[in-house]
This record gives C-alpha cells, sequence and structure tokens, in this order.
C-alpha cells in the first residue's frame, strides 16, 4: 500500500514540474514574439520615413527647380513630419541641382 501512495506523489510531482516548464515555455514564446513585433514596426517607421524624404526632396525639385537646403525646409513647406527621438537623419545638401545624401539612423531608445 506505501508504495502505491508514493508512486502518485511521483506522477503529481512530475505533472506539476511539467505544467511549470510548459509555462515558462509559453511564457518566454510569447515575449520573443512581442519583441518581434516591435522590431517589425520600427523597420516599418524607418522604410517610410526614407519614402517620405525621397517624396519631399523630389516634389521640391519638381516645383522649385531646385532640391531642399535642409530638413527644416522641408518640414515647413512640404509637410516633412518624424520621430526625432526614433530617427536621427543626416540631410547633406551638395548643390542645388545634385541630388543630397540623406542618411537615416535608428536611435537606441533607453527603456
Amino acid at each position: 500500500m506505501n508504495r502505491f501512495s508514493q508512486d502518485k506523489i511521483r506522477r503529481r510531482f512530475s505533472l506539476n514540474s511539467l505544467s511549470v516548464i510548459l509555462f515558462i515555455l509559453l511564457f518566454v514564446l510569447f515575449f520573443i514574439g512581442v519583441s518581434n513585433v516591435g522590431e517589425t514596426s520600427l523597420n516599418k517607421q524607418q522604410e517610410g520615413l526614407e519614402s517620405a524624404l525621397g517624396r519631399c526632396i523630389i516634389q521640391c525639385y519638381a516645383l522649385e527647380g531646385k532640391y531642399p537646403d535642409s530638413l527644416e525646409y522641408m518640414e515647413e513647406h512640404y509637410g516633412l513630419s518624424y520621430n526625432k527621438d526614433l530617427f536621427f537623419v543626416d540631410y547633406a545638401p551638395y548643390a542645388s541641382n545634385i541630388y543630397p545624401e540623406v542618411t537615416i539612423i535608428r536611435r537606441q531608445v533607453e527603456e
């Protein structure tokens, strides 16, 4: 009789440890999934910013016959807006008739 009761205790302990391991595994998978969604969102935002900058630059050249002098000029006259806490934009115009060099760098956001 005593032998059977120890088997029941072992099975319960085994089931409890299995459920704890399964819970931890599901939690880790959930955390990985959430972080991947956040990274994908940032990539999409950066692609959108690159596209918006390109459109503003081309539109300015088409309307005014010269490329914009600065980012501030595009913000004031062409409605460019972006999150300056997330992205650093380096805008380097060479001349009024040469396409400017644009570099977008994602900033590290402290949480």
